[in-house]
């Protein structure tokens, strides 16, 4: 247990202290190292670090968020306020990443006002933070794609359970009613980290007003740019019973992979991509003999066939675009909105290249404030994996550890001084570090030469250069 205890100690000190007066002075950089009880304070540069003894660093952001002794948050600091706060003992380390500090003294609480630009999106949400003069935070966020199909895995587990167990029971369908405004899970999940996300932010910045790009799509015009008036009234599958009628007569009632060699007559409807993902749309569908669909299950042949792609994410954001909005609202936020034309137009009146860091950049009202020369990059994933069993048919118990040499899975860990993450472990001790975006860093590290920085989180965050951010 020692051990245990002694290898999950992180490298973030908890007891050290701030300073009275305005945080967000920018002071020039030391010339010299100042040095206290436990840190040694390296020169303020852009890759500013707090030097533990024994030559750990502690890296931070060229901006130091401060929050008050209430935890509110007041205007960032610059590293070198940072350490001479934490010097005196006037200030704690809150968080590593973003770094913040808590002050541990009064001081004036004077904060400029900071909007915050928010980029929203399907798959990947950006997030600028400006003031009069400059930007003082932005993110890129990478939102979990995995929801629908673990729920699908989860229902279809749960089927089988109550089919094996409580056979005897009488079946129930159409016993749940949905409640007003209620939205399918992946989506909910989705909008719920919208706010997670937005709310992460006014928790070390002082935000006064909230930005939002929203958006509305005509999935028909996107699929016929000429359709108007009835025409929107008479689609595809007008005058068919359903779907499947539609995909035959489409096909010609003809398998598109063998066009009738087989002299198989009974024809089927294949689903391109699993149900689960691609759904039952008519362009999902495919119509195949008897004999293809039987090889294509058993994958002895593979269909030469591109997938569609589908308007989910324009859904996604028809759906939920003013419920982000109020929901904003409705807790006491300063919420306005904007449409991705405008944004569209200012980045290129300002020469910006496209990423979601630009677009909510401008967003937030971004022109010619100085931009901050570092970014952050998060990425969500699960929390837990409760499956009881593993493997293709479930029969392999989960015996898997949470923790192994005292490490978990999505731990920040040091290796070879370099900051990734635990994405594989094994039971020998031996580790498959990546970082956050998934690169990988080296399939096989023994746990003996790594050093836990942060413990694990759903949100894993990794501080970049503003120039290697992805766009």
């Amino acid at each position: 247990m020692q051990q245990l205890g002694k290898r999950r100690s992180t490298d973030t000190p908890t007891i050290i202290p701030h300073d009275r007066g305005n945080c967000g002075l920018l002071l020039k950089a030391l010339k010299g190292k100042g040095q206290c009880d436990k840190f040694i304070t390296s020169p303020n540069n852009s890759d500013a670090a707090l030097t533990l003894k024994g030559g750990r660093n502690l890296r931070v952001s060229d901006k130091v968020y401060v929050l008050n002794q209430r935890g509110e948050p007041l205007m960032p600091c610059s590293p070198r306020k940072a350490r001479n706060l934490l010097k005196e003992r006037k200030a704690n380390v809150k968080t590593r990443t973003p770094f913040t500090i808590q002050l541990t003294i009064v001081t004036g609480e004077t904060v400029q006002s900071v909007a915050l630009g928010v980029d929203s999106g399907y798959t990947n949400i950006g997030l600028s933070s400006v003031t009069g003069k400059q930007e003082v935070f932005s993110a890129e966020v990478a939102l979990r794609t995995d929801i629908v199909k673990l729920n699908s895995e989860r229902r279809q587990y749960r089927r089988a359970r109550r089919h094996r167990k409580t056979w005897y029971r009488q079946p129930r369908f159409l016993n749940r009613s949905k409640s007003e405004g209620w939205l399918a899970p992946s989506i909910q999940h989705k909008l719920d980290s919208h706010i997670k996300v937005i709310d992460q932010v006014k928790k070390i910045l002082p935000v006064s007003s909230i930005s939002v790009e929203v958006a509305a799509f005509d999935i028909q015009k996107l699929r016929n740019a000429d359709i108007k008036g009835v025409e929107y009234q008479n689609g595809v599958q007008k005058d068919c019973w359903n779907t499947r009628e539609y995909v035959l007569y489409r096909d010609g009632h003809a398998c598109q992979h063998c066009r009738g060699k087989s002299k198989d007559k009974i024809l089927e409807v294949h689903h391109i991509v699993s149900r689960q993902l691609g759904g039952n749309r008519p362009d999902n569908l495919i119509t195949l003999c008897s004999t293809c669909h039987k090889k294509v299950s058993q994958e002895k042949i593979k269909l030469n066939i591109k997938p569609s792609k589908g308007f989910k994410a324009e859904t996604f954001m028809s759906t939920v675009r003013w419920k982000l909005v109020n929901i904003l609202r409705e807790t006491g936020n300063v919420v306005s909105h904007t449409y991705g034309y405008a944004t569209k137009q200012d980045r290129i009146a300002h020469g910006l290249p496209k990423s979601h860091i630009n677009d909510a950049f401008v967003i937030a009202g971004g022109a010619v404030q100085q931009r901050i020369p570092t970014q952050y990059f998060m990425r969500q994933v699960r929390k837990c994996n409760r499956k009881l069993f593993k493997g293709d048919r479930s029969h392999i118990r989960n015996t898997a550890k949470r923790f192994i040499e005292g490490f978990q899975r999505y731990d920040k860990v040091r290796w070879n001084g370099t900051e990734c993450f635990i994405f594989g472990r094994r039971t020998t001790g031996y580790f498959d570090l990546r970082r956050a975006d998934g690169t990988k860093i080296h399939p096989s590290v023994n746990s003996k030469h790594l050093i836990l920085l942060e413990s694990a989180k759903t949100n894993l965050i990794e501080r970049r250069m503003a120039a290697s951010s992805p766009e």
